[in-house]
């Protein structure tokens, strides 16, 4: 199917903010895909991938729009965190609407910080009815600490290579040794500090000492629109997610009936064209599932 590209400026609080709306000739559906760009970063998208999904999804009859947020790309204001874009992700979907009448809905389609950005945002406006988040950032200091001592430090132990480098003599023991022990601190120090602080099972969405693993999770609770969940097997963010997940009778509970795929070999950007391809196909999939629902 044909589509054209088209760019448009809005404002967001005195600030101009610029993206690129991908239209189909002929829309099949009546939800439009706004692309969440989490920091350091801009609409394109590492490999290029915001623009690629976005071309895909028009070429199959859905509307995209992808946008710099303020202070990234070429939009004017000042540089802010994934925390801090709710303004922007509203000021985005008045545009998408003023742009594509037809559009009755919108998905939020982030990567890593701007899926939390998105899971944070969405149940605060009626108009978005789902979330695509890959790779959801959801890090504390606890978190990194548990998943590097699993997925990395002990994966380590079974690598030839370390090994080869140990019996050729070329292996720092001293620095390995002293950053095992720095790490091993640092682990139970972050452990303590997250178990004596967090107790309780259920949090209140405007409680200001939550968490960001909290306010995530207190977001997707009380959003009641359709999720999709794409993780990468070879990404210490997604391992954090699942881990979070897999570790809580509440997450399991919050996403038991939420669509999930993984990548078994990818990458945290899915930075080879097959992974990309992939998570554009699910997409458009999961699109068509919840249309025909």
């Amino acid at each position: 199917m044909q589509f054209e590209e088209r760019a448009c400026g809005f404002l967001c609080q005195k600030s101009w903010l610029y993206g690129i709306i991908s239209v189909p000739e002929n829309l099949l559906t009546s939800k439009g895909v706004l692309i969440v760009v989490g920091g350091p970063q801009y609409r394109v998208g590492s490999h290029r991938q915001f623009t690629l999904i976005a071309r895909y999804l028009a070429a199959k009859g859905v509307p995209v729009m992808r946008f710099d947020v303020r202070g990234m790309g070429d939009s004017e204001g000042d540089i802010r965190t994934f925390e801090e874009i709710d303004n922007d992700l509203k000021s985005a979907i008045d545009q998408f609407y003023l742009e594509i009448p037809n559009i009755k809905e919108i998905i939020l389609w982030g990567l890593c910080d701007a899926a939390t950005a998105a899971a944070f945002y969405a149940h605060t406006d009626k108009r978005v009815s789902g979330l695509v988040l890959i790779n959801p950032w959801v890090r504390t200091e606890s978190s990194l600490a548990k998943t590097y001592f699993k997925h990395y430090y002990f994966k380590r132990l079974f690598d030839s290579g370390l090994w080869k480098k140990f019996l050729s003599g070329k292996f720092d023991f001293y620095a390995s040794l002293y950053s095992v022990v720095r790490f091993i601190k640092d682990f139970i120090s972050s452990y303590f500090k997250s178990e004596s602080k967090n107790q309780s099972e259920y949090f209140e969405d405007n409680n200001p000492n939550l968490t960001l693993q909290e306010r995530m999770y207190s977001g997707l609770k009380i959003f009641d629109g359709k999720l999709l969940v794409i993780t990468s097997g070879n990404d210490l963010t997604a391992k954090e997610f699942l881990d979070l997940v897999k570790n809580s009778n509440k997450w399991q509970k919050l996403l038991a009936n939420v669509k999930q795929q993984n990548l078994p070999d990818a990458n945290h950007t899915f930075s080879h064209r097959v992974w990309r391809d992939q998570v554009a196909q699910w997409t458009y999939d999961w699109i068509k599932l919840i249309d025909s629902k």
